[in-house]
């Protein structure tokens, strides 16, 4: 059996890199250090913290931890618990569904931006995301797909060339990239395959600069997503969404089984 590594044992090497080169941007690095526990569950919906600990899972500063836990806290992913401390946010499955209402409109209007706009440059780093999405779509892990989505979704941002689109989609991204790893990591039968085309289509459309496509595929992506909600509804343990749900006593359990029998 594989040992799975700890939150803080896989926080480590990022941590110190950014640290050893100085000069960055250190809240932007712990933001996205964060953002990426948040997606991959390690920080569990729903659970209860404080800022030092947050500090001693990513090995950064109280500063760029505390800036950013107020964007995330913007962004609405983490609550802050006034004498309480901090709360991952659970998932509300309703209330992300109906916000995909509002990604397909906003991303329809990023894809169309970038579509016109995408420099040589940038049509060139979608072309070569989609050979090695191509390359590998059978064999990507979920953990490797995100990495390639947060580059997908940076760089359609950058193409469509509009500087306040990024910090109003970056919370979107962030809670259907969360939705995308529950799915495909904790509901059995649920390949990466659908996924990984849905994407390729968006990056040939833009690097094609064939506006039409490019909304089009982006609807099929949201599509896609809003399939995924129904799964989840129908087969996903409450816990996994809100790690302060207590489990049905097992007694309870088996009458309620016997009653739909």
């Amino acid at each position: 059996m594989v040992r799975r590594k700890s939150v803080r044992e896989t926080a480590k090497p990022e941590t110190e890199d950014a640290q050893r080169r100085g000069g960055g941007n250190l809240f932007e690095a712990a933001y996205l250090k964060i953002e990426e526990l948040l997606v991959n569950c390690a920080l569990q919906p729903g659970r209860f913290l404080t800022v030092q600990e947050l500090q001693d899972i990513t090995g950064f500063g109280r500063t760029p931890v505390h800036a950013a836990v107020n964007g995330l806290a913007a962004d609405t992913l983490i609550i802050i618990r006034p004498r309480h401390g901090l709360q991952i946010a659970p998932i509300d499955l309703a209330r992300e569904r109906l916000l995909l209402a509002l990604r397909r409109d906003m991303e329809r209007f990023v894809v169309r931006l970038a579509a016109e706009r995408a420099s040589l440059s940038h049509r060139s780093q979608m072309q070569q995301i989609e050979r090695v999405l191509s390359e590998r779509r059978t064999s990507l892990s979920i953990d490797e797909f995100n990495q390639f989505d947060r580059r997908i979704d940076a760089l359609i941002l950058a193409a469509s060339g509009e500087a306040f689109l990024v910090h109003t989609m970056r919370p979107l991204h962030t809670i259907y990239r969360r939705i995308g790893y529950i799915y495909h990591r904790l509901l059995p039968d649920h390949d990466l395959t659908g996924t990984v085309d849905r994407h390729i289509a968006i990056l040939n459309a833009v690097a094609g600069q064939r506006v039409g496509a490019a909304v089009k595929a982006s609807d099929t992506l949201i599509d896609f997503m809003d399939q995924m909600f129904v799964d989840l509804e129908a087969g996903i343990d409450p816990r996994l969404l809100d790690c302060n749900i207590e489990p049905l006593p097992l007694a309870q359990v088996s009458k309620t089984s016997t009653r739909k029998d």
